[in-house]
C-alpha cells in the first residue's frame, strides 16, 4: 500500500492514494491541482514512482543498514 502526500504552508493540500490511482484534494483550492494533473496524466508518474522506484530506495537503503 502506498500514497504520496503534498502540503503547503503546514497544511496539506493533496495527496495519491495508488490503491485506486486518484488525487485526493484536501480543499477547494487543491481540487484545481487535481483536475489539472489528472487532465496531464500525472497519475501514471506517482504510480510508477510508488511501484518501483521507491521500493527500490527502500531496499537499497537498508542494505546500507
Amino acid at each position: 500500500r502506498g500514497y504520496y502526500r503534498v502540503g503547503y504552508d503546514g497544511r496539506d493540500f493533496i495527496s495519491f492514494d495508488l490503491g485506486s490511482e486518484r488525487f485526493v484534494p484536501a480543499d477547494s483550492a487543491a481540487e484545481i491541482t487535481r483536475r489539472r494533473w489528472e487532465k496531464e496524466e500525472v497519475a501514471e508518474g506517482f504510480t510508477n514512482y510508488l511501484k518501483h522506484e521507491c521500493p527500490e530506495w527502500l531496499r537499497k537503503y537498508m542494505g546500507y543498514r
